[in-house]
């Protein structure tokens, strides 16, 4: 073995990526009122990988700045709710390598 640590747990592995948040959201959710009405089970807050999405009283809160940029949510949506962009350029997601 080289004597390198390798990252174990999800915690760890998150610990390899950096974020260059911009200013503004590349996530939006077109529609607060589908989320409230049409998905009880806001499948969103399942799925992202990055727990982007909270659901929080009666509206859906997206926390963008820790987006793995994986597009999960703007194809695991069953309502097509969720608008999804690459971040503008020099932003987003910044891998480590280690």
């Amino acid at each position: 073995m080289s004597g390198v640590t390798k990252a174990q747990t999800i915690e760890e592995k998150q610990y390899l990526v950096r974020f260059n948040a911009d200013t503004e959201s590349h996530l939006h959710v077109l529609d607060h009122d589908t989320c409230l009405s049409k998905c009880p089970d806001k499948i969103c807050t399942i799925f992202c990988p990055a727990e982007v999405y909270k659901w929080e009283d009666i509206r859906m809160h997206v926390g963008y700045e820790g987006c793995h940029e994986c597009g999960s949510c703007r194809i695991g949506c069953p309502h097509e709710n969720i608008k999804w962009v690459y971040p503008k350029g020099g932003h987003g997601i910044v891998f480590r390598l280690g």
